[in-house]
């Protein structure tokens, strides 16, 4: 009888974990920062631990979980999906978790289905934020499209990506506009996997071969 599988050494969030158990539809996110962190933090790309990246600026807060796919990467193909940019942002594909229930922890993987996504041109980068629902979430859980959520919560998040690098005084570095819905979402994640497959092979990463 074979006993428990298990990772010996911590995996790296960004090249040691699976996008997701049926990636682009289920995926699996790492959070990094969650609707109650006055201070963004993001992945450090070599060490694989979270980091302090800066306080928050304005006085919004992220409107729902916040953090980045597994084995994704903006490059080139996920630059050609977006009218105006030239590139992709060179970093894994951000995507935002709606949850009925308050999570305050980051630095935790959850399960979630994609929905739809926000188009954002950071300094003529692509830098898509895609939307997903926690899979066994008791609200939200079933939804499938962009629809299936209140357009105030839609519009909430809009909003943030909005001015959340805006301050009085600056011009804005960031355009975003209008939200997608699913199909165009998973056409944006395949996009992503295809662009960290030629960033990283196969051969690098501890599992082999994308899921």
């Amino acid at each position: 009888m074979s006993g428990p599988k298990f990772s010996t050494w911590r995996p790296h969030p960004w090249h040691g974990l699976p996008t997701g158990p049926e990636p682009p539809r289920i995926v699996r996110a790492y959070v990094e920062i969650t609707p109650f962190d006055l201070v963004k933090y993001e992945i450090d790309k070599e060490s694989g631990y979270l980091k302090v990246d800066r306080p928050q600026r304005g006085a919004s807060l992220p409107p729902a979980l916040y953090g980045f796919l597994p084995r994704t990467y903006a490059g080139k193909r996920v630059g050609a999906l977006m009218e105006g940019a030239t590139d992709g942002d060179h970093d894994p594909l951000d995507v935002c978790v709606v949850s009925e229930r308050p999570i305050a922890r980051a630095e935790i993987l959850v399960e979630a289905r994609v929905i739809g996504g926000v188009p954002m041109l950071d300094a003529g980068a692509a830098d898509d934020k895609i939307l997903a629902v926690l899979t066994t979430d008791a609200l939200w859980g079933k939804a499938e499209d962009l629809g299936d959520l209140p357009k105030p919560m839609i519009d909430r998040i809009v909003h943030y990506f909005s001015t959340y690098k805006r301050m009085p005084g600056e011009l804005p570095a960031t355009n975003v506009g209008a939200p997608y819905g699913r199909e165009h979402a998973f056409a944006v994640v395949r996009a992503a996997m295809a662009d960290y497959a030629e960033l990283v092979p196969a051969s690098a990463t501890p599992d082999g071969p994308l899921p």
